[in-house]
């Protein structure tokens, strides 16, 4: 039963994408006002209609920067995307360029300032992602990155990339940690979704100034140790 509450969950889930993604054209097209819109306005019919639809709960706890900081978040599905975007005012991802060719999200995603990136050339890579951000900084708000550049599931350890400290050094704005739980109830795979409670958290500043492997350090030290604390909190517990 709950796969197919899953399934029924999803299915809408993509109609209501091209639904508002279609009714906010107008304005997502005149106004880069009108396409943060429609990308909130997606992301809390998504959350609710989770809820009441496969019983999974969401809650953002900590406190969403409203100004002009780099976010780095542990990425374990879709969800911690969307629980992200919705709690701040204009959030903007880091993004691989393959999603820049998906129908609607792509488009959407350009409108709202995210930034594509290659992954595969690593030098190459990093130096167009700063100076694609650096161009950029004048349309302001909340960049959002994943540090080890990819979804982890639960449980599975993946380095951290070192874009995210030249970032930081280049910014020179605070970097907010972001910690969560997601993967748990909605994996990076497969269609069931767990009841229960999928948790982000936003953790205290880090503020500029510190030296790259000192960042880099904290940074992974503070995400994993509260994510490990958040997916206990939900019932899975990692090894390290």
């Amino acid at each position: 039963m709950q796969y197919v509450r899953s399934l029924v969950f999803i299915g809408q889930m993509y109609v209501a994408m091209l639904v508002l993604a279609v009714a906010y054209f107008p304005w997502a097209l005149a106004s880069r006002a009108g396409a943060h819109a429609a990308c909130h306005a997606y992301c809390r019919w998504v959350i609710w209609t989770l809820g009441w639809m496969t019983g999974l709960r969401c809650e953002v706890r900590g406190t969403p920067p409203a100004d002009e900081v780099m976010i780095a978040a542990k990425h374990q599905s879709f969800l911690d995307i969307m629980l992200i975007y919705n709690a701040i005012p204009r959030g903007k991802f880091i993004m691989k360029r393959e999603l820049m060719f998906a129908p609607l999200l792509g488009q959407y995603a350009l409108r709202i300032g995210c930034v594509p990136v290659n992954r595969g050339k690593r030098g190459a890579a990093i130096a167009r992602m700063l100076a694609d951000v650096k161009a950029g900084r004048q349309e302001g708000g909340q960049l959002i990155i994943y540090p080890q550049g990819t979804r982890v599931a639960p449980g599975v350890q993946r380095p951290y990339k070192v874009g995210t400290a030249a970032l930081y050094e280049q910014l020179g704005q605070p970097c907010v940690p972001v910690a969560t739980n997601v993967g748990v109830f909605w994996p990076r795979h497969g269609i069931l979704r767990k009841p229960g409670l999928a948790v982000v958290e936003f953790l205290p500043p880090i503020a500029p100034g510190l030296d790259r492997d000192s960042f880099m350090a904290r940074l992974e030290t503070e995400v994993e140790t509260a994510s490990d604390r958040l997916m206990a909190e939900a019932g899975f517990h990692a090894d390290r």
